[in-house]
């Protein structure tokens, strides 16, 4: 009796085990899915510290730092030249990370060498989502200032021969999503509808500054919300 009393006991205390460890699966949360790379590109006269602020945002809303890489480039030179950079760092992203794909957020002229490199260089098979922060996309006559003096800032003049050929034909080219936030009150993009991209989601961000474009929050969790 004694010994079959023994094996009921045994038997209920797996069941019980069993019971509890199920329990205990199906209350513990999921991870969250992991998400895409997020490779930042600054602009002229900036480096990769113009991101900080964003960065620090999407880490508190659950990004870690090993999805987080903020390339610094020599703005000086020509954006065909920085979109060879731009390629190079991309795979180096994507071999550190394991990811088939980043999502490029990028701001001012950070959007000219960064089109270049998806649309010249193969880069369409490489990302998700191009978000475009006060992109000089379609040029701006401020330019001028320093094109006499930069390569890059040549480039970025209305008309130039670079933008010409940037802009021939499909400015969203591949499957990837695109989206270009503008300011009405950006002085460094003049007109302030230049920022667009055509096939794009085009947003007016209303009146930022060029430079508190990629600082602002409220744009940041627009931005966030369109690559999630």
């Amino acid at each position: 009796m004694q010994r079959h009393k023994r094996r009921i006991a045994t038997a209920l205390s797996a069941v019980t085990t069993s019971l509890l460890l199920s329990l205990s699966l199906a209350s513990t949360p999921a991870h969250a899915a992991s998400h895409n790379p997020i490779v930042f590109v600054h602009g002229l006269s900036s480096d990769s510290t113009t991101w900080d602020d964003w960065i620090a945002d999407f880490e508190a809303d659950g990004y870690s730092s090993s999805e987080l890489y903020a390339i610094s480039y020599d703005w000086t030179k020509s954006n065909v030249t920085t979109a060879s950079t731009l390629s190079t760092y991309i795979q180096t992203v994507l071999a550190r990370t394991g990811a088939s794909k980043v999502d490029l957020v990028v701001h001012s002229m950070g959007a000219l060498n960064s089109r270049y490199y998806l649309k010249n260089l193969g880069g369409t098979s490489y990302v998700d989502d191009f978000v475009s922060v006060a992109g000089v996309n379609h040029g701006t006559s401020i330019a001028s200032l320093c094109g006499w003096l930069y390569t890059s800032c040549k480039e970025m003049q209305t008309g130039s021969s670079f933008l010409t050929a940037l802009n021939s034909g499909d400015e969203t080219p591949g499957s990837v999503s695109y989206a270009a936030y503008w300011s009405d009150c950006d002085a460094a993009i003049d007109p302030d509808t230049s920022a667009e991209l055509s096939g794009a989601t085009n947003v007016d961000a209303g009146c930022i500054s060029h430079t508190d474009m990629n600082n602002d929050h409220g744009v940041y969790e627009q931005v966030r919300n369109f690559i999630s």
